[in-house]
């Protein structure tokens, strides 16, 4: 508390406002991907709301990067190769790497810090582990360099304990490795409008339906990108498990219509859902539940699945940042995950969530499934207090994480 409050103080006897540059925006074609960004920006506004805040994209195309100018007018962006970059790189205090699957931006944080001398930081982040070639001296080497990246780094946050531990294992020596949350949970774009007309075009009522949404195990890039070639064993993995992999989504979707009043929503987290959620929801449901089902034909932008989601009594399907954005509201949110994903999904047992987790290819969790996403859909006062629980745990490690950048910018002000 005392360093906070040392920090506030130097803030308010500075002339210049802390400037950060913040690596982010990965790509487009996942709505967690776009929520990543707005995440940790309203994380920043809230906590550091005197900063000026540039943003160093990856992409910002699909109207995204309008998106992001109307919800943060103050904002800057500075695109690869460009003289608004290269004035951040003279002007900003810090940089700091946002959340993603790895360390996303590696070269950039070594390139800023080789070319400025200023320091950076990493927020919540997965540290994947590699399964193939991991004793290959080429593999080696490039473990080397992320440990030395991460060790560098004035701070890094990981979104799931089993990432944390495996930095420490592999030696990094960062002075603060600790847990903390994806950025995605503090994402708050809202399309009222569209959400509204959406929902009253298809019957759904608010708090009288869930969402789910479907994943297979690899996403099938090849199908929305023209420069990703077609991947035939992944898509062979693909077919072998995709009727496993939804078919307790099937049986939950049946048992909600059958056993409560609530209709179900079979919805898109990635450009490639729509189509696996019609073939394989939509299409093998039994007849006399699919007029309580409905299915999106196309792909929204995170502000209206958003504002969708906090008018749901609750979500549960295979993907992980539509219920990273749920729990984010206080809105119940189940997951399901496959040995092919990193380890992130394992951040629902580090915010108290752990029942509310499972793998599918553990037969128990399987189980498991159906009458967990029921209890969640005829216990709606009790799923929104466990929701809130796990939000609240969430709030308070971004304060804290929050304490740390400021100490951090205070350290930078006075170099």
């Amino acid at each position: 508390m005392a360093g906070t409050l040392a920090c506030q103080s130097a803030f308010a006897n500075s002339s210049k406002p802390p400037r950060i540059l913040l690596r982010s925006s990965w790509q487009t074609v996942n709505i967690g991907d776009i929520a990543h960004t707005p995440g940790v920006l309203s994380i920043l506004r809230q906590h550091l709301p005197d900063a000026e805040v540039t943003l160093w994209p990856s992409l910002l195309d699909n109207g995204v990067e309008e998106l992001l100018l109307r919800e943060f007018p103050k904002l800057k962006i500075a695109k690869r190769g460009s003289q608004e970059l290269d004035r951040a790189f003279d002007e900003c205090d810090f940089l700091l790497h946002g959340s993603g699957a790895s360390v996303v931006a590696q070269r950039d944080l070594v390139h800023w810090h080789e070319k400025t001398g200023k320091p950076y930081g990493i927020y919540g982040i997965t540290l994947p582990l590699k399964k193939s070639s991991s004793t290959s001296a080429q593999s080696q080497d490039a473990m080397a360099r992320s440990v030395d990246v991460l060790s560098q780094a004035r701070f890094v946050f990981f979104r799931d304990s089993k990432s944390l531990a495996l930095a420490k294992k592999l030696g990094a020596k960062s002075p603060v490795m600790e847990f903390g949350p994806d950025g995605a949970f503090a994402c708050d774009l809202r399309n009222a409008r569209k959400a509204e007309t959406f929902l009253a075009a298809n019957g759904l009522e608010e708090g009288k339906f869930l969402c789910c949404i479907p994943r297979l195990r690899y996403t099938p890039y090849w199908t929305i990108k023209k420069h990703v070639k077609f991947d035939p064993v992944k898509h062979a993995r693909n077919e072998e498990m995709k009727e496993h992999d939804h078919a307790p989504l099937r049986e939950a979707i049946v048992e909600v219509v059958k056993h409560t009043n609530h209709k179900v929503l079979v919805c898109p987290e990635d450009r490639t859902q729509m189509a696996v959620g019609k073939e394989m929801l939509i299409d093998k449901l039994p007849k006399n539940v699919l007029d309580r089902v409905v299915w999106r034909p196309d792909y929204w932008l995170t502000g209206e699945a958003v504002s969708v989601y906090i008018r749901s009594a609750g979500l549960f399907g295979n993907e992980m940042h539509s219920p990273i954005m749920c729990i984010g509201h206080g809105v119940p949110a189940i997951v399901c995950r496959f040995a092919e994903q990193t380890s992130k999904g394992l951040m629902w047992e580090d915010i108290g969530l752990g029942d509310w987790l499972f793998d599918h290819d553990s037969a128990t969790d399987r189980k498991m499934i159906v009458p967990t996403v029921l209890e969640m859909a005829k216990n709606p006062a009790a799923a929104k207090a466990k929701a809130a629980k796990a939000r609240a745990f969430v709030e308070k490690r971004q304060r804290e994480t929050m304490d740390v950048l400021k100490q951090e910018l205070n350290v930078s002000a006075k170099l």
